[in-house]
Order: structure tokens, then C-alpha cells, then sequence
């Protein structure tokens, strides 16, 4: 009996060794590198890199260039001077309210009447002269008398008058035809003038 427990426990012995050498692995060697003998040893080839590329340059700067210059305007007409124009009969003076360059109706059918005349004498270049009465500063009536002799322009240019028979001129208060300080005299000296000038 003794003997049975003997070997059994020889058994078991040998089964343990045999599981615990199953259980392990196997441990992986690693070589050694030979050591370096006479010979020159050559690294290997590194791989070529391509030439960097520079990066792309910036355009160069816009050079500032002038604009093209503006054609110049086209010269004014030579206008003939106020002193060459006479008055002619056929032409009609108009006249205006008090501080107004608005055309009157009695005003405008004197200019119609006007208009006739202009269309019978085509060759005729004429002289509109604005006039102010006395009453305002000198400056204000030059700049009122031009607006009566331009409104009176564009009053028969409107009517197929050609514009360029015309010259405006302002006198302001300074060629009254009445001199006196009343309200008579004051009508008569607010008015568009006529004269005119063969081409």
C-alpha cells in the first residue's frame, strides 16, 4: 500500500514537470552583430532628395500709371463783343416783375413776334442784355440780369431759335433807360434788351 502512494506521487511529480515544459515558450535569440573587421564597411545609400523648389515669386508691383489724361474741353466760341451789335426796330424789349426772371405773358408774345423776325433774318446774331432796376445791391442785380437775358434765351431756343445766335450780357442797375426813383420808372428798367449783328 505504502508502495501504491509512492508511485502515485511519483506520477504526479512527473506529470507536473511535464506541463510546466509545456507551458513554456520558447525564449527567441537575438544574434549578435559580427564584429567589425578590417574592411571598410559603406553605409547604405541614402535615397536622393529632389533640388528644393523655390517658391513661387510674387509679381512684381503694379506700377502706378497716370490716368489717361481728359481730352481737353472744346474752345468757347469766340462771341462777338456787345459793342459791335446796333439796335433794329423788329426786335422788342420784354420786361419782368420786381426780383423775378420769370417770363410774363405779355412778355412772351413779344417775343413770339420776335421769333418772326429772327426766323426772316437768319444771318442775324443777337444781343440779349439783362437789366435790373436800382433797387438791390449791385452784385445781386448783375447776377439777376444775367438770369432774365439767359431765361429769354432759353424761351426762343425752345421755339427753334439756334442757340448759338445768341450772346448774354448783364448790366445789372448800371444802363437804366429811365433815371428816376419811381415805380414807373423802376418798370421800365427791369427788361431783356435786344440788338443784334450780321454774321
Amino acid at each position: 500500500m505504502r508502495r501504491h502512494g509512492e508511485r502515485f506521487a511519483v506520477l504526479m511529480l512527473i506529470l507536473a514537470v511535464i506541463i510546466a515544459a509545456c507551458a513554456r515558450r520558447p525564449q527567441l535569440m537575438q544574434a549578435a552583430a559580427p564584429a567589425p573587421t578590417g574592411a571598410a564597411v559603406t553605409e547604405p545609400s541614402k535615397p536622393e532628395l529632389p533640388a528644393p523648389v523655390a517658391p513661387p515669386s510674387s509679381p512684381p508691383p503694379a506700377v502706378a500709371t497716370a490716368p489717361p489724361a481728359a481730352a481737353p474741353p472744346p474752345p468757347a466760341p469766340v462771341l462777338p463783343a456787345p459793342a459791335q451789335f446796333r439796335e433794329v426796330p423788329g426786335l422788342k424789349a420784354i420786361y419782368f416783375d420786381f426780383d423775378k426772371s420769370v417770363i410774363r405773358p405779355d412778355a412772351a408774345r413779344i417775343l413770339d413776334a420776335n421769333i418772326d423776325w429772327m426766323k426772316s433774318n437768319p444771318d442775324a446774331l443777337i444781343l440779349i442784355e439783362g437789366h435790373c432796376d436800382e433797387r438791390g445791391t449791385n452784385e445781386y442785380n448783375l447776377a439777376l440780369g444775367d438770369r432774365r437775358a439767359k431765361a429769354t434765351m432759353d424761351y426762343l431756343t425752345a421755339r427753334g431759335i439756334a442757340g448759338a445766335r445768341f450772346t448774354t450780357i448783364s448790366y445789372g442797375e448800371e444802363r437804366p433807360v429811365c433815371a428816376g426813383h419811381t415805380a414807373v420808372c423802376w418798370d421800365r428798367n427791369r427788361r431783356a434788351h435786344f440788338l443784334t449783328k450780321a454774321r
